[in-house]
């Protein structure tokens, strides 16, 4: 079976999609919460940086970064029915902005946009998309 006709997969925006609207916008988180990330990000990335946060998922962390008093940050993640509901979950909040992307380009943004980039869980999702592109299954 080759990679084109596996079904859909993580790295996939079609999959993110159905996922997302399953789960009806809920926020969820797979690794750790902000609160135990807090020390080392509070020592590594000033309040006042400008951040893009990669894979955003339907994690609390930018608005708990928000809470924290982090004023400017780019969500971007691969699915279009997520960025929606984030848009509209948090047009009150101007420090969050939510953009459509896949990381693997990134062209949009011109170098040295960002002082800091979080990736929490993109990893699974590139090891994924890896394995299509150059494993014949």
């Amino acid at each position: 079976m080759s990679s084109s006709s596996l079904p859909l997969s993580y790295g996939e925006a079609g999959y993110c999609d159905a996922r997302y609207v399953e789960e009806g916008g809920a926020s969820y988180g797979w690794y750790q919460r902000y609160a135990a990330l807090r020390p080392f990000v509070r020592r590594l990335v000033p309040p006042a940086s400008r951040l893009l946060m990669i894979g955003c998922g339907s994690v609390l962390m930018s608005e708990d970064m928000v809470a924290d008093g982090y004023m400017e940050i780019i969500n971007i993640d691969i699915s279009l029915v997520l960025i929606e509901m984030m848009r509209k979950k948090y047009f009150d909040l101007p420090q969050l902005q939510y953009m459509q992307m896949d990381v693997r380009d990134m062209s949009k943004f011109s170098e040295e946009s960002f002082d800091c980039a979080i990736v929490k869980g993109v990893s699974f999702f590139m090891l994924q998309w890896l394995s299509n592109k150059y494993l014949d299954y």
